[in-house]
């Protein structure tokens, strides 16, 4: 029988090699968004509970709202009048252009963070414990920015229809959306590019500051739990590290997402184009501290924990569940 000429065999070679590369590089950002979809699921409900705590009281001075325009008093009897008011699908506003977000934050998190990383090690020469700490801290803000920058529209959306009640109409500004599709083209005839980048800035310090802290948190956590305690490279360990990846960048991104979830709710000038409560990130941040207080930029906060905490062990945790499917 005759062999094929050593020339194909090297050709196979290259072929297989550049597959295989092509898939190893894809993984992590493929991994990464499914894991977040996964996760989405069950965290949404909290989410839209998040950010109508974020809204109510809009700029309103702590002690001056009224019985009635306060009906969400913590985070659980909130998510029980959601479900009185609104069903199933109150609790899931949002859930399909989430998945969209989702695909496009995670995926870029997960996938540009190791190759950053290991970039910036190289680039800088860097070896000690405080230089790699601080390299995970630049990656995971570097790939948190791009993620939120690709995934922009979907989370303008995404805060909008979690923030509509049809019931509470005092909670943020309202804005009747029937579904995704129909409000991305319609932001694209009014105001093109601009409009589905309203709030893009915001959403870039949101997830860079939590990128910055989750992804290192995690990386770090797992990697001391191996080597200082003894664990094995397991799911427990993976909930673990996740734990405290969790806890640690709800505590850093909340007065961010405060300031993410009210650019992007806020109503705009039709004339001018231009929001009618805020400028930018900076003038949001100072209106809320000076009418509100600090504590504006906290409200939300158990039920973003509620969100952000168990989102973080089921992304990590599926994602380590997902990477052998790419090997």
């Amino acid at each position: 029988m005759a062999l094929p000429p050593d020339n194909a065999l090297s050709v196979d070679t290259a072929a297989e090699k550049k597959k295989k590369s092509l898939k190893h590089t894809l993984a992590p950002f493929i991994s990464g968004g499914v894991a977040g979809c996964g996760a989405a699921t069950f965290t949404n409900p909290w989410e839209v509970v998040k950010t109508r705590l974020q809204l109510q009281g809009e700029l309103v001075r702590a002690g001056g709202l009224t019985a009635a325009s306060r009906p969400y008093h913590n985070s659980f009897q909130a998510m029980r009048l959601v479900f009185q008011n609104e069903g199933i699908r109150g609790c899931q506003r949002g859930l399909g252009v989430a998945y969209a977000y989702q695909l496009c934050l995670n995926g870029s998190r997960i996938g540009f963070y190791e190759p950053v990383y290991k970039e910036t090690i190289h680039r800088l020469s860097l070896s000690s414990d405080h230089g790699l700490v601080a390299a995970g801290v630049f990656a995971g803000a570097f790939a948190g920015m791009m993620g939120a920058v690709i995934g922009s529209p979907f989370y303008l959306i995404k805060t909008r229809q979690q923030a509509y009640s049809p019931v509470f109409r005092d909670i943020g500004y309202q804005h009747e959306i029937k579904s995704s599709l129909s409000a991305l083209t319609g932001l694209w005839r009014t105001d093109g590019m601009r409009g589905l980048y309203r709030g893009v800035t915001a959403a870039m310090f949101r997830a860079g500051v939590g990128s910055s802290v989750q992804m290192p948190s995690y990386t770090f956590g797992k990697a001391s739990l191996i080597s200082k305690f003894g664990m094995q490279d397991s799911i427990g360990t993976h909930f673990g590290a996740s734990v405290i990846a969790g806890i640690l960048a709800c505590v850093a991104m909340n007065p961010f997402d405060v300031v993410s979830t009210r650019i992007y709710n806020q109503g705009v000038d039709p004339a001018t184009g231009r929001g009618l409560l805020y400028k930018n990130p900076v003038d949001c941040l100072v209106k809320v501290v000076t009418t509100e207080g600090v504590f504006g930029l906290y409200k939300g906060f158990f039920a973003h924990f509620l969100r952000i905490g168990p989102h973080t062990m089921i992304m990590f945790v599926l994602m380590e569940q997902l990477k052998p499917l790419f090997v």
